[in-house]
């Protein structure tokens, strides 16, 4: 195989605030992976909670590894990924750019989409929610209105004036409301809040807490009239099972994961654990989201919005009408660069 490096620049739709900062544009890694003239694509991005993972951290450590990747001939991603795990463990943002364009070369090279090769059915797929950044009130119900008629948005919170924010948007769509605190509430406002967000239609509340704070999770799971979903305190499969009897569910991010393998081993875990399984993305083109794509059919909900959220994609791909995923006839992950993306 051959490996190729590009550090991408995806300037956002709007300035696009949680808890932990605004990100204005957003610095991602698009790796590509050739063998006998095909060629896959992967990404990964860079997040405000994950700072020693640059665009610069992922090149040093996936150009460390470029003999080995070179020398090799893809059979299978998950047997890519075992291979370069010890190399890579410690950045599974590198990891993860590296996998998702092995899953798409793999499925390229074997005429199919991954879904596919995996045996699973894409005829009945949960949607996706649309993601509001933490705004003036105003604003953020002007962003909703911006994608109106989506089923579910997902709102970001975190702010002195959280249940208002709720109760303004609530005002202008029946959708579905999904609440992200991004690890900015205690356990008392938590489940202070659970009850009018719940009243509002809010679905589940998404890591209220600090990634570490396992015990102020264990009295909200066992207090809380919403269910609470993991995401910054399960990065790796090796976070699942603790998160058990802290949380109803957990949210995959592929780029914390390190991929599409790591991110079946962690829904294999969630499903023994008897949690509920949603995947989640970062800032990122539709590379990243054709990926997440992939995992559909395992999933309970999905928030792949990431393409969206940007002002102007570099790939075609898996793509979302009002939240509803569209699989294009292609293989692989379905990705295709666009004619000048880079110019």
């Amino acid at each position: 195989m051959q490996i190729r490096l590009r550090e991408i620049h995806l300037p956002m739709r709007h300035p696009f605030t949680i808890a932990l900062g605004t990100t204005t544009v957003q610095h991602n890694l698009l790796v590509e992976l050739e063998q006998d003239g095909v060629i896959g694509y992967g990404e990964a991005a860079p997040g405000l909670a994950y700072t020693e993972f640059t665009v610069e951290s992922m090149v040093k450590a996936l150009e460390a590894v470029r003999p080995q990747i070179e020398a090799a001939t893809l059979t299978t991603p998950p047997e890519l990924w075992e291979k370069m795990l010890p190399s890579l463990g410690h950045n599974r943002f590198a990891l993860c750019a590296l996998d998702l364009a092995a899953h798409d070369l793999w499925g390229k090279l074997q005429g199919a989409p991954v879904w596919k090769l995996w045996g699973l059915d894409i005829s009945k797929v949960p949607d996706s929610d649309y993601t509001i950044g933490i705004d003036a009130i105003e604003t953020m119900v002007a962003k909703m209105k911006e994608f109106d008629g989506w089923p579910i948005y997902k709102i970001k919170l975190g702010t002195s004036d959280d249940l208002a924010i709720v109760r303004a948007l609530r005002r202008h769509t029946d959708a579905i409301f999904r609440i992200d605190a991004n690890t900015s509430w205690t356990p008392e406002q938590t489940i202070a809040y659970a009850p009018e967000l719940k009243e509002l239609g809010v679905e589940f509340i998404e890591q209220p807490l600090l990634r570490d704070n396992w015990e102020g999770m264990r009295r909200v799971r066992a207090e809380c009239v919403l269910p609470v979903i993991a995401d910054e305190s399960c990065l790796t499969e090796e976070d699942v099972e603790r998160c058990a009897g802290c949380f109803h569910g957990i949210n995959i991010k592929l780029t914390k994961a390190g991929g599409l393998t790591a991110g079946r081993r962690m829904i294999d875990a969630a499903r023994k654990h008897g949690l509920q399984v949603m995947v989640g993305c970062m800032s990122e083109s539709s590379v990243g989201i054709s990926a997440i794509a992939q995992l559909l059919p395992l999933l309970d909900y999905v928030d792949m919005d990431g393409a969206v959220l940007i002002a102007q994609d570099i790939a075609a791909g898996v793509r979302l009408e009002k939240g509803k995923p569209i699989f294009p006839n292609e293989n692989g992950n379905g990705v295709q660069l666009l004619p000048g993306a880079f110019a």
